[in-house]
């Protein structure tokens, strides 16, 4: 079954698929190793972790699909992609959703921001018109149904800090009319605004959560609660970036002044943990295989 479509069935449940973000491989495989369904590729994880910068369109178009395809290839569950704005107008957004598919992703965001956008937490946003959007929209939805129907456009509007809820559920319906499939609704400041999306908009919404990090401007609503509103996914987008990085931090503390720390091996992963993420075991059966002279 294709992984687009093993997606679609799992955001039709309405049951806040949880869909952590990747920012690298490494990432993606921890992921699916702790027993995750879906996985969101982060823009905001890929241009801190490549970059060095924050999420504020710095990254190209070219090096997110490289970066997506790298995780694509790597993992089993449906990966979704961050599409941005379509990194410019429809035609451009028309293109990315092909190259999206052609990747083997199952699914991407696609935001009502405009160019330059920004993190949907940080401020200082502003949106593009309906009517723009909704264009964009029905541009990448005759991609989609060309070359994979089942491939998830998720449409994000950041109307809330704009407008509020209710235009940010006026635009959510528009979009689904003109062919999304999922509405992301961003950054809803109350469990009161997530439950009237979810009530007000004619189709699958998903919600996004800063879990365990202050600064978000959602709040920090269990899944399960997600899920007993009719939530279809939760995205969890810049917690494993966060992690990573306070990990190096803590590993680093713990060496600085040209101290080691090996009884510290809570602060890392094993060598033979690690080479088994990295599939070496694997690999040394096929040098067993192919390779003329193997050595044990």
């Amino acid at each position: 079954m294709k992984k687009s479509t093993i997606l679609r069935q799992l955001l039709q449940e309405r049951k806040a698929l949880p869909a952590p973000g990747a920012h690298d491989v490494i990432s993606a495989k921890l992921i699916e190793k702790a027993g995750f369904k879906a996985i969101q590729v982060s823009g905001f994880g890929l241009a801190a972790t490549y970059l060095g910068l924050p999420d504020m369109a710095f990254i190209s178009f070219t090096e997110v699909l490289n970066f997506t395809r790298n995780i694509v290839d790597a993992v089993n569950i449906p990966v979704m992609a961050d599409a941005d704005t379509g990194y410019g107008n429809a035609i451009n957004a028309m293109r990315v959703t092909e190259q999206f598919i052609k990747a083997g992703t199952a699914g991407m965001n696609l935001e009502d921001q405009v160019f330059p956008k920004r993190c949907g937490h940080i401020e200082g946003k502003t949106v593009i018109p309906m009517e723009e959007m909704i264009l964009k929209i029905k541009a990448c939805a005759k991609v989609r149904d060309e070359l994979d129907a089942d491939f998830i456009i998720n449409a994000r509007t950041d109307a809330i800090a704009v407008a509020g809820v209710d235009e940010a559920i006026r635009r959510g319906n528009a979009y689904i009319e003109a062919g999304a499939d999922m509405i992301f609704v961003e950054a809803p400041r109350s469990v009161e605004e997530i439950k009237k999306a979810v009530q007000g908009i004619n189709g699958l919404v998903s919600i996004n959560l800063f879990d365990n990090i202050e600064g978000g401007k959602t709040p920090l609503v269990s899944v399960e609660e997600l899920a007993a509103m009719g939530v279809a996914r939760v995205s969890i987008p810049v917690g494993t970036t966060f992690a990573a990085a306070r990990g190096v931090q803590n590993y680093l503390e713990a060496i600085k002044g040209g101290r080691l720390a090996p009884e510290r091996k809570d602060l890392v992963l094993a060598f033979d943990e690690f080479k088994d993420l990295v599939g070496v075991p694997g690999l040394r059966e096929q040098e067993k295989l192919y390779l003329p002279k193997f050595v044990e």
